[in-house]
């Protein structure tokens, strides 16, 4: 028996050494069971009962803790107890899930247990645990023979949540708009969340506004709000700070901004425009509104009108034009010639205007008034005479209705009887806004009716503005051009024809002469309002073309990039081009359109001041005619005034030429050393353009323009015309937009052309006298203007004195003349700075020694002329005298006097003489060839001057002359 118990000694050893390995505890305990089978009944007899534990467990364990608090507790029971061993609980096994738990026994005894995580546990990865639990006893004996395990019992662990993470917003940034005025419920809503598991920590509570002094409050929906109306004028913009909180109170670690922009309560209108566009002179067209568009506030439109409206009636003759003189501009115009201006500048041969009223600080444009007081009669022998069937009536007119003399006649025009009767011959009244042109013819014609008054019915006569009225008579034709638009009378009547008389007629202007019928003969019919430019031209009706040109306007509106506009853009201008109006049906393509309208003013000096702009916008919607209300825009462009140029004249102020000149067939030409130059003074960091070249060089500008006359004006006493002349050859304006009138006081070259034309025109203006016997000097004043007068030149002074019974000598003072190879080149619109001054210049001494030297050599010169030289008789020197009808004589710093010599009779000089003679004459000429300023090459005239004086006389110098 000891050996057996021993053996079992052994095996229950062996059995407890395996129950605590419990992965092959029944594969273990059967093998032993089976090696000790003969004692298994009574193990089992000692261990009767398995382990009795609750069938589920809930149990809770705070993440990153290892405690798990069960709930029952985990304790496991055993029938057998108190018996040692089959009474205890010696483990518990978790089954399934690879749970990160265990559980341990605490008190065998008792069998109580705790389960406790076998490392740290995470809630955000995972929240709950579910797994099998049972119990093992500790068998029949301390070796663990014969344990037994209890049922299986549930076990769901619950992660509780450490409140670790803050919230965080789902947007970076947030944006909103408002419109002010308005309360909003939600302006928008900020979103925050939180990496918590639980609802208690992931859940977002609370909402708060970090910014002070807002308008604005937050729900703990995240819902903002304005707590007062906001305003667009205030503050156009919003920041604030918002920060969130969850339901552990736990705060955003980033606060979120939130933007609020503040619009204007939306009216429907243009947006993006300036009121006022200053404009530089020069500059070309230049865009009005770049960036406008219009606001229709999404209401839907089928179609947009839009009319711009350039209001320059206040400026010149209704808009900027040119303001030449009338008849530079019919030439300008290509008109034919022969007009009569009736309405001159008022001067010594057109006095008669010098009593009426003008209006001045116009540009110098020539403006009549009348109050109804003052009219002129105008001379005879101005009055165009034999009018014939064709003639042509122009004028310039601004008239308004007179209240309370609706029904007298207003006289523009009127010709009519000077004495004993009262008949009108013909005349231009305004008769209750009506204009009517009354012409009675006074040679013999066949006694019958024939068309006399021809009326027309026009809103622009009594408007209050300028108009240009061409009353073209192609008889009994008579057709009327306003601003260039073509009317037909909507009145003629007949009348009889005047018999023919001997009583002369008086041509008035602002009303009629009434020279019969009455006991004082006095004017009638007085007109109130404005007149300019009133010609008439007999013999000749003006074109379409000419009448155009003559009214047009030299700014205006205009369109950049035609060709980029939308096809469905419809464009159309007046002919002044003052009135733009734009049609489309897409609102983009209109406001395109509307970003390139522009203004445009083409004249190099124009009139300076505002200009008004006028903006009115209809909108049509889809079935209905007018749906939105668009504001009218006033807006206004600024010309800036234009810098003012400086006309100069330059050349010889003083021409000594011998009286076989002035006899000669061509005369004198005073003016050939002339030059016109024009300037300007631009200050610093100004543009300057022209030509399309811009500059910004401070200082003074050398600029090219046109003049419209210059005038060359005798001084002293008038021309005789008896004996001499001012003139100027025809051919000379040929090629050039010229004409030229002469009398006894001068000559006037008049018309729109170039600074270069008329510089060429005028050096060949030549002066005549074929009696200057009695003559020594005649005096002359030049003066040129531009823009009929608003800008002249200065005044150039010229004296030709007459040298009497004297061989043409010429000499040229190269200080005061500019040598002609010196001279600049001007092209037309080129600007070239002007140097404000000329270094180089030789000090004053060095000026009279080289004087006093010419003066020395000219004196040996002379000398050896006279004692070579033979006399010849005074009819001989009289005649070669006249050879050379070029030459000046310029006196300015010695006088030479050529004493008559007696014809050579006798030459014995020997041929060493003659060669000595020779030399010195080619000293002579170089001489001259250093102060010559002729056509032709210095030295080669210079060099025949020399020799034909020693061939022809003999000088002598008259010291008493000298001046130094």
């Amino acid at each position: 028996a000891l050996p057996v118990g021993n053996l079992s000694c052994s095996l229950v050893l062996l059995f407890s050494y395996h129950f605590h390995g419990r992965a092959n505890l029944k594969k273990s305990s059967d093998i032993v069971f089976l090696s000790i089978s003969p004692f298994s009944s009574f193990f089992s007899t000692v261990n009767k009962h398995k382990p009795w534990i609750e069938t589920s467990y809930h149990g809770v364990i705070t993440e990153n803790m290892d405690t798990v608090l069960l709930d029952p507790p985990l304790v496991a029971l055993d029938k057998d107890a108190p018996v040692p061993y089959a009474g205890e609980i010696c483990a518990f096994m978790i089954h399934g899930q690879e749970a990160p738990f265990e559980a341990v026994v605490l008190n065998k005894t008792s069998g109580e247990g705790v389960l406790r995580a076998k490392g740290l546990v995470d809630c955000e990865t995972q929240k709950e645990y579910t797994f099998i639990i049972q119990a093992y006893d500790c068998g029949a004996g301390a070796n663990g023979v014969s344990w037994k395990k209890s049922h299986k019992a549930v076990v769901h662990i619950q992660v509780d949540d450490v409140n670790e993470f803050s919230p965080v917003f789902r947007e970076a940034v947030y944006h909103a708009a408002v419109t002010e005025g308005k309360i909003y419920d939600s302006i928008l809503q900020v979103e925050a969340w939180d990496q918590d598991c639980s609802p208690q920590y992931s859940q977002i509570c609370n909402y708060d506004i970090v910014t002070s002094d807002t308008p604005f409050a937050i729900d703990r929906n995240g819902n903002i709000r304005n707590t007062e109306r906001l305003s667009y004028d205030k503050q156009l913009r919003y920041k604030i700070m918002v920060t969130a909180f969850d339901c552990g109170q736990k705060r955003a670690t980033e606060s979120v901004a939130v933007h609020i922009d503040v619009k204007p309560v939306c009216k429907p209108g243009w947006q993006g425009w300036n009121k006022r566009m200053d404009y530089e002179p020069g500059t070309g067209s230049k865009q009005l509104f770049p960036k406008m568009h219009l606001e229709t506030c999404d209401g839907p439109l089928s179609a947009v009108r839009a009319m711009v409206e350039l209001q320059t009636s206040h400026i010149g003759k209704g808009c900027d034009r040119e303001t030449y003189s009338e008849k530079s501009l019919q030439k300008l115009c290509g008109a034919a010639s022969g007009s009569t201006d009736l309405l001159p500048a008022p001067s010594a041969s057109t006095n008669w205007t010098a009593s009426l009223l003008t209006d001045s600080g116009r540009d110098s444009d020539l403006i009549f008034r009348f109050d109804g007081r003052q009219a002129s009669n105008v001379p005879e022998r101005v009055v165009p005479q034999n009018l014939t069937d064709q003639f042509t009536i122009a004028t310039w007119m601004k008239h308004g209705p007179s209240p309370g003399l609706r029904a007298e006649k207003e006289t523009l025009l009127c010709n009519s009887d000077k004495t004993e009767m009262n008949r009108h011959h013909y005349s231009l009244y305004v008769h209750n806004c009506r204009l009517v042109f009354l012409l009675r013819r006074d040679f013999t014609q066949v006694d019958t009716f024939r068309p006399a008054e021809f009326h027309w019915k026009l809103e622009q006569i009594c408007d209050k503005e300028w108009h240009y009225y061409v009353i073209n008579v192609e008889f009994p034709a008579v057709i009327l051009f306003v601003d260039g638009v073509t009317y037909e009378p909507y009145l003629v009547t007949d009348d009889w024809p005047i018999h023919p008389s001997s009583i002369d007629t008086q041509l008035t202007v602002g009303a009629c002469w009434q020279g019969g019928e009455v006991s004082n003969p006095r004017f009638t019919q007085y007109f109130r309002g404005s007149l300019s430019g009133l010609t008439i031209r007999p013999g000749k009706i003006e074109t379409q073309k000419v009448i155009s040109c003559l009214q047009a306007c030299k700014e205006g509106l205009d369109i950049n990039s035609l060709e980029s506009l939308g096809k469905d853009i419809k464009f159309h201008f007046n002919p002044a081009q003052s009135v733009l109006v734009m049609e489309g049906e897409d609102l983009e393509s209109v406001n395109t359109a509307m970003a390139k309208v522009s203004y445009i003013n083409s004249r190099q000096f124009p009139t300076a001041g505002l200009r008004q702009l006028h903006i009115t916008t209809t909108v049509q919607c889809f079935g209905e005619d007018i749906c939105i209300s668009i504001p009218d825009i006033k807006a206004v462009v600024i010309v800036l005034p234009p810098s003012e140029p400086r006309i100069t004249i330059a050349g010889s102020d003083r021409l000594v030429k011998p009286s076989a000149d002035l006899r000669g067939a061509m005369g004198v030409a005073p003016f050939k050393e002339l030059r016109i130059t024009s300037t300007v003074t631009k200050s610093d960091g100004v543009p300057f353009s022209a030509g399309g070249a811009a500059f910004k060089t401070p200082g003074v500008l050398e600029v090219m323009h046109n003049l419209d006359y210059c005038d060359v004006l005798v001084i002293g006493e008038e021309l005789n015309p008896e004996h001499e002349s001012l003139e100027i050859h025809h051919s000379s304006l040929i090629g050039k937009h010229l004409d030229a009138t002469n009398s006894t006081s001068g000559i006037s070259i008049y018309g729109v052309d170039s600074m270069a034309h008329y510089e060429e025109a005028l050096r060949q203006v030549r002066y005549r006298n074929w009696r200057p016997a009695t003559l020594t000097n005649r005096r002359f004043r030049l003066t040129c203007s531009e823009l009929n007068g608003r800008y002249t030149s200065n005044e150039f002074n010229l004296e030709i004195s007459v040298l009497h019974n004297s061989a043409p000598v010429e000499h040229v003072n190269h200080m005061a003349v500019q040598s002609q190879y010196m001279r600049p080149v001007h092209h037309p619109l080129m600007v070239h700075t002007l140097n404000s001054h000329i270094s180089g210049t030789p000090p004053a001494a060095t000026v009279v020694i080289v004087i006093c030297i010419a003066a020395l050599v000219v004196i040996v010169v002379l000398g050896i002329y006279r004692l070579h030289s033979t006399h010849q008789d005074g009819s001989k020197r009289e005649e070669d005298g006249a050879k050379d009808p070029k030459m000046d004589w310029d006196d300015s710093t010695l006088t030479i006097t050529v004493n008559p010599m007696e014809v050579r009779e006798h030459y014995t000089k020997n041929e060493e003489d003659d060669e000595e003679e020779e030399e010195d004459d080619e000293q002579a000429g170089d001489m001259s060839a250093e102060s010559g300023d002729s056509d032709e090459t210095e030295e080669e005239e210079d060099e025949r001057e020399v020799k034909e004086g020693k061939q022809k006389s003999k000088l002598e110098w008259d010291s008493s002359s000298i001046t130094y």
